[in-house]
């Protein structure tokens, strides 16, 4: 299982609650795209429309050497395949209210473009200048720990 994007924001802005896998509905020159590591996260997220979930305003760049596609979306719709306990339960989950489905990273299993996503809750403008004094009280730590065992 290799990872090929990750979303950085994610962690930050959201409390990760419960994660999931699907499969993605995708063209063979946006697999190869993505399999490039030309994906961006920015601003995507997952909506459940009709009885299917749905990634709305993924980037996947056009593949170049797919030649000119005139019709191409970068931004499309792209539906995801999840099983219908799990979308039952999405949907349930979904109703609580300030919940989200937010993608968290893409990767390949067993030669397939899977998508990582979670049931998020936002976080706060506080609770980020937390995480962020957390974050650089745990680097001066190891920083300490690194130069006094030294």
């Amino acid at each position: 299982m290799s990872e090929v994007a990750f979303n950085k924001r994610a962690k930050f802005d959201y409390d990760l609650l419960e994660s999931f896998e699907g499969g993605l509905v995708l063209t063979g020159a946006e697999v190869k795209s993505m399999k490039a590591g030309h994906v961006q996260f920015k601003g995507a997220f997952l909506d459940i429309r009709r009885g299917e979930l749905w990634l709305k305003k993924m980037f996947v760049s056009p593949y170049g050497p797919a030649g000119v596609q005139e019709t191409y979306v970068p931004d499309r719709d792209r539906k995801v395949l999840v099983h219908k306990r799990q979308l039952k339960r999405l949907q349930e989950k979904k109703k609580t209210e300030g919940l989200t489905l937010i993608p968290v990273s893409l990767y390949v299993k067993h030669n397939i473009l899977k998508l990582e996503f979670a049931i998020a809750k936002g976080k706060k403008q506080f609770e980020k200048r937390e995480t962020i004094k957390k974050r650089d009280v745990d680097r001066q730590l190891r920083t300490i720990m690194k130069n006094g065992r030294s």
